[in-house]
């Protein structure tokens, strides 16, 4: 009886079925303007982050007051000083670069050390020495003048008779401006004091003060 011989198994046919075989992989798609669009958007972002940085840190030059100036006196350049400020800070400031016409003006309110000059705070022409108004200088003793009076403050100008004169004490002036004061000492001003009162009280006022029968007291409220 003869054997049949069964074909021998190609080792390799179990690799070719179709079972075996992957599908095919497309080749990826590049999509260079999405790649692009992105590094303009990275760009962008930092371009304005930038911008921000750059804009805040601007700078301008406005005037600060560093000396009280009382409402109807005169801007001096004693009393500026220049200060930088942002930009856009919405503030209504007064530049540095207009100090010549500041120092040419006067002060609407009273101004106190410290204060960011704004262009509401100024006037052309002063309401205090105007027409009808006189400065008259004080050469006070210690007593006659309460320490700390500082220009653009408001005083009472009293008569103090003294023992050999008559009369009886009165207010010459309800509410002088004080214009200017004499240097400080270390117990408190020297009392020399600069005030501003009618035309029509100045005579009377410089009499008084030349015999000495004049006192000073101050009005803190009404500045």
């Amino acid at each position: 009886m003869r054997t049949s011989e069964k074909p021998a198994v190609n080792a390799a046919a179990g690799l070719s079925g179709p079972a075996s075989r992957k599908l095919p992989v497309p080749p990826r798609e590049r999509k260079p303007a999405l790649a692009a669009l992105a590094v303009l958007l990275i760009l962008g972002g930092a371009l304005a982050t930038t911008l921000l940085v750059l804009r805040s840190g601007d700078r301008v030059s406005a005037i600060r007051v560093t000396q009280q100036i009382g409402a109807g006196q005169k801007f001096t350049e004693q009393a500026l000083e220049e200060v930088k400020i942002a930009a856009d800070s919405g503030v209504d400031y007064v530049s540095w670069s207009q100090r010549g016409l500041v120092t040419n003006s006067f002060a609407a309110v009273t101004i106190l050390p410290g204060t960011l000059l704004t262009n509401k705070m100024g006037v052309r022409a002063s309401t205090e020495l105007s027409q009808g108004k006189a400065t008259v200088g004080l050469s006070l003793k210690p007593g006659q003048m309460p320490a700390g009076v500082e220009p653009g403050d408001r005083v009472q100008v009293v008569f103090v008779p003294s023992r050999s004169s008559q009369g009886q004490t009165r207010v010459l002036a309800e509410s002088a401006l004080v214009f200017s004061v004499g240097d400080k000492s270390r117990t408190g001003n020297s009392g020399q004091i600069t005030v501003v009162v009618d035309a029509s009280a100045s005579p009377e006022l410089v009499a008084f003060a030349s015999s000495g029968e004049i006192a000073v007291a101050e009005l803190p409220g009404a500045r």
